[in-house]
């Protein structure tokens, strides 16, 4: 295990109350990397609580295989220093969810978050260890993928990164050192040197935390304002970008209760709500935004379906592209949470929780078009895949789950 990861664990140890540590994780995880994926069935079975997701008919089945298939393609995250071994290739059906093993891209230490430009041509992962970092693939169209090269990011452990709408910037977020850097981005896909490094010095640390810890860095939906939220400070903040210098300017901040632990938001295509998932207290919030001043207001926290705190730890939250239906990943409790938006988006009412099929749900992500739901599974070392009903918002399993090493981050394209 790096440095990087001794750190960022440390970190992690500190700040979840009862809760597992990135080292623990990382630690289960290496010893667990030749097991065999959970099948769907078998995670049936979990704890009560969760309803089983349903199963496509054999008439949905044969009408799908009627349709003319088409391919997408699937960048899978990992943690090389805790038994992945780079950022997994596939292909997946986008009539039948499956997917298919094309390689791996090796030369990425610890790429344990990743996200595409705007155009396609470049992948960004994060480098999480110590002397953190991000680097730049440029993506051939025949699988010929190359490394660019990589970049610091003036701290340590970055977890999350995001390119800002206009394709210029990238954007990271160090965990272990709660800071949040930018990069400029150049016409050829690659990163130029850092143009800015903001380090979350206030509010002082929630309830049992050492420091802040910034775990998201995302821009509105606006383009206006760029979010990032803070495990540690119990806080997510808005910056406005200069996008001619690369420079972040704080107009705002938003609280969440003490101890909340606020991990990941995703914005309704509205613009004025966002969904905070809180990892340390095992709920959900439905935040309203303001285009104008860039603030944050959380409204009152709400179950996840998931158990108590301290028996669930949320992840990530998505949203369909039509903002009526959120849907959360659920770790410990293995499930996942599926949400009915109402009230314009001021309002989230959960329908249900089903088993992922695997365990650990790291982060969810939806396919381009909206139909499959895949979830990196990181201690059953699978993906797993659902078909997401376009009326109803209802998870119909895929089939069983991908195996794959370590699957903490999911890119479908």
């Amino acid at each position: 295990m790096s440095s990087g990861e001794d750190s960022a664990s440390d970190a992690k140890a500190a700040v979840t109350a009862g809760g597992p540590s990135r080292r623990q994780v990382i630690g289960m995880v290496a010893a667990a990397v030749a097991t065999v994926a959970v099948p769907t069935t078998a995670a049936a079975t979990n704890p009560t609580g969760r309803t089983a997701p349903a199963t496509a008919s054999a008439t949905e089945v044969a009408a799908r295989s009627r349709q003319l298939l088409a391919t997408g393609t699937l960048f899978i995250g990992t943690y090389t220093s805790g038994g992945g071994t780079g950022i997994g290739l596939a292909s997946y059906d986008t009539g039948t969810g499956a997917i298919t093993g094309t390689g791996t891209l090796q030369g990425v230490g610890d790429p344990s978050y990743l996200a595409a430009h705007p155009d396609g041509g470049t992948l960004y992962a994060v480098n999480e260890r110590q002397d953190g970092g991000v680097t730049a693939i440029a993506l051939g169209e025949s699988g010929d993928h190359t490394v660019l090269g990589t970049r610091g990011t003036g701290g340590s452990s970055p977890c999350h990164l995001s390119v800002h709408p206009g394709g210029r910037w990238l954007l990271s977020a160090n965990y272990g050192s709660g800071d949040v850097a930018v990069h400029p981005i150049e016409a050829s896909g690659a990163l130029g040197e850092r143009t800015d490094l903001v380090t979350h010095f206030e509010p002082a640390p929630g309830p049992g935390q050492n420091g802040p810890h910034a775990h998201q860095i995302v821009t509105s939906p606006d383009g206006a304002h760029v979010l990032a939220v803070d495990l540690g400070t119990d806080s997510v903040y808005t910056y406005r970008l200069d996008e001619t210098a690369g420079t972040l300017t704080r107009v705002s901040y938003a609280r969440l209760p003490a101890g909340a632990g606020p991990r990941h938001l995703v914005f309704h295509p509205s613009g004025r709500f966002a969904y905070l998932a809180n990892e340390l207290n095992n709920t959900i919030a439905v935040c309203a935004y303001d285009p104008d001043s860039g603030a944050l207001t959380p409204g009152e926290p709400l179950s996840t379906g998931a158990g108590g705190a301290g028996d669930s730890f949320p992840s990530q939250p998505v949203i369909t592209g039509n903002g009526a239906f959120v849907y959360l990943a659920n770790r410990g409790h293995n499930s996942l949470s599926r949400f009915a938006v109402e009230d314009s988006g001021a309002g989230l009412r959960l329908l249900d929780t089903v088993p992922v099929g695997g365990d650990y749900p790291r982060q969810l992500a939806l396919s381009p078009d909206g139909t499959l739901l895949f979830a990196a599974n990181q201690r059953s070392n699978a993906v797993s895949v659902f078909h997401v009903d376009q009326d109803s918002g209802e998870l119909a399993s895929a089939g069983d789950p991908f195996a794959s090493p370590v699957a903490v981050c999911v890119l479908p394209l």
